[in-house]
Order: C-alpha cells, then sequence, then structure tokens
C-alpha cells in the first residue's frame, strides 16, 4: 500500500449530475452499451449546513453492471445536484460501516459536509456528501442499504431506500 490508509469504504459508484435523466440513459446506453436500474422519483428531505432540512425532489437511476455504478442524478434549482451547477462528474459514492464515524474522520480531516441524510445532532443518516479541501465531493453511503441496491439494479422498481 502507498500512502496512508483509504479512510473511506468501498467505492461502489461514480455520480454523475445531468440535466435529463432519461436522456443521459438512451446517451450512455447508446454509446457505452450501460443498461439501467428503473429510473426513481424520489422526495428527499435532506439535512444541509446552514439551511438546515429541504424539500425537494429528485430523479435518479444507477447501470446496472458492477462492480462500479454509474449513477445518473437531477435535481431542483438550489439543490447539490442542480444541472445548472454543470453537468458531468458529481461525486464518488463509497460504502461505509458507519456514515457519522466518517463524516467526523473526514471534518476533522478540513473536509466539508454539503449535505446529509439526516443533521449531525441525528448521525447524519445513511448518507452525506463531503467536499475534500481540493474540491472532490464524496458520498460515504451506509452498507446498511446494499440490498435495497441490489434490488433495485436487479430490476425492481423501488421507492427511496428504507420505504
Amino acid at each position: 500500500m502507498i500512502g496512508n490508509p483509504a479512510p473511506f469504504g468501498d467505492l461502489f459508484h461514480v455520480g454523475l449530475r445531468v440535466a435529463d435523466v432519461e436522456a443521459s440513459m438512451a446517451d450512455l446506453s447508446a454509446s457505452m452499451g450501460l443498461d439501467w436500474a428503473p429510473p426513481l422519483h424520489i422526495p428527499m428531505r435532506p439535512w444541509v449546513p446552514g439551511q438546515g432540512y429541504r424539500d425537494f425532489e429528485i430523479a435518479m437511476t444507477e447501470s446496472v453492471a458492477g462492480p462500479i455504478h454509474i449513477e445518473l442524478t437531477h435535481g431542483p434549482v438550489g439543490s447539490i445536484w442542480d444541472a445548472a451547477l454543470g453537468a458531468g462528474l458529481h461525486h464518488f459514492g463509497v460504502w461505509v460501516d458507519d456514515v457519522a464515524a466518517t463524516v467526523s474522520t473526514q471534518l476533522a480531516a478540513g473536509w466539508a459536509l454539503e449535505m446529509a441524510g439526516a443533521s449531525p445532532e441525528e448521525g447524519y443518516g445513511a448518507f452525506a456528501y463531503l467536499r475534500s479541501p481540493s474540491g472532490v465531493i464524496v458520498e460515504p453511503v451506509s452498507a446498511t442499504s446494499r440490498a435495497w441496491h441490489q434490488r433495485w439494479w436487479d430490476g425492481d422498481e423501488l421507492g427511496a431506500p428504507g420505504r
């Protein structure tokens, strides 16, 4: 191993912010031969530093072939997924056993919290978006949602994780 041990878990997706999920699915299916999980339209209520809880809906899907999946996400104006901020590579998703511990470790290392599934007092929920000092965003996702993701990749038309 070169350098320090990685504090994050297993990389499982590369997140792309897109202007239109269905159009991006078609583009990448035609150019890369990707197949997709059923697209979801999910009402979200994440916690955002300085703003508290926010309500909005996102559209998303993930490629079904792994081990690294491609996630396509579109969200409303003002959200972290707003395509007006620039379509393209947005984040890396990693499985972690403890989202709160991962967030705390990275905050102590100088990373910034962009958004989380719950407030810090509630342990950040099942996911968070963390920005490195150089600007790279990593999304630690609770490993407890692996089974939900696998069912989705297998073609089940599911709602948001835990629903």
